[in-house]
């Protein structure tokens, strides 16, 4: 960037990127706070501080590319009641972060409540800070899930873009700075949509992995994973756990719109990634979800024995990265 303002080609770098903090100021998601980011490389995102600085719309070269469910964006004070109401908030969007202590269906373990997904998405950011250095945007903030007489669990989230480019790369440290172990559970929820999601797209997968349908329903789609249909009015969702062997990326195509986009994360940390897919109308969505567990609920993976455990005053480090292409 400095080198082209130098060159004289531009004097200020807003008219390559854009990098702002705007609030709505309308509907149900009137004083919610967006950090708008735009590309020279064609991406647009938003990005999402008072929901966990998750990521919501997201657009490459002007065509959409993630999916927004029928709730759309939420206020910040109807996001912290969700523990009842996920499926009248859940927002969708690029990335939507499920745990920190749960993730899967609503549970009781242990005598204690766990809303369905956990309350990651109702944490509100600290420290949140947006900028750009040279050629990158960077987005940092601090996410902290506690109790009293309980845990305290914190996230430390940076979001790196190219001012150039048009990839997204999230990088967590999750922390334990408590005296005693938590189990965690955490998915990467990352959720694209139509037009980037149509019957002419279809997913690309390493060779090496064992796919396992979560349901009787997704059992009969075996084989037809990779591939999409037209909307479907009504039909159940599919969920398979894609179990990688060495590669972790999958990359979901589209020839007819002659544009990719490709995942990739952290598989040390994230063993698994659960396929959900979506071809019902008005809800027709593929999420690509890397995890650290089976998303069963708190009480179902311990009963399991595959719950993860965060040992006192240790951090584990996360890494996902979206590419479009």
């Amino acid at each position: 960037m400095k080198e082209i303002i130098r060159k004289g080609y531009i004097g200020n770098p807003a008219q390559l990127v854009t990098l702002r903090r705007v609030t709505v100021n309308e509907g149900r998601a009137r004083g919610t706070e967006i950090i708008e980011v735009r590309t020279a490389g064609g991406l647009e995102l938003d990005i999402l501080p008072d929901a966990g600085l998750d990521i919501g719309q997201c657009r490459y070269r002007g065509i959409n590319m993630s999916w927004m469910s029928k709730n759309g964006y939420d206020s910040p004070a109807a996001i912290s009641p969700y523990e009842t109401e996920f499926v009248n908030t859940f927002p969708g969007g690029l990335l939507y972060t499920c745990g920190l202590r749960s993730a899967g269906p609503a549970n009781r373990d242990n005598g204690e409540w766990h809303p369905l997904h956990g309350r990651y998405h109702s944490l509100q950011a600290e420290h949140v800070c947006a900028e750009t250095l040279e050629d990158e945007i960077i987005i940092r903030g601090t996410m902290r899930e506690t109790q009293l007489f309980g845990h305290c669990l914190t996230v430390r989230r940076t979001i790196r873009i190219p001012a150039f480019g048009a990839s997204v790369t999230i990088e967590d440290t999750v922390s334990n700075e408590s005296p005693r172990d938590e189990e965690i559970m955490q998915i990467y929820h990352c959720n694209f949509g139509y037009p980037l999601l149509s019957e002419k797209a279809r997913l690309v997968l390493p060779e090496a992995r064992e796919t396992v349908p979560r349901t009787e329903f997704a059992r009969t789609g075996l084989g037809r994973e990779c591939g999409f249909d037209e909307p479907v009015d009504g039909e159940e969702e599919r969920v398979f756990f894609q179990k990688m062997q060495s590669e972790y990326w999958a990359r979901l195509e589209n020839p007819d719109l002659n544009v990719s986009m490709t995942i990739s994360w952290s598989g040390d940390t994230l063993p698994i990634l659960s396929q959900w897919r979506s071809m019902a109308s008005g809800d027709y969505v593929l999420g690509l979800e890397p995890t650290n567990s089976y998303i069963n609920g708190r009480h179902d993976e311990r009963e399991n024995g595959t719950l993860p455990v965060l040992k006192a005053w240790e951090s584990v480090k996360n890494t996902v990265k979206i590419e479009f292409s």
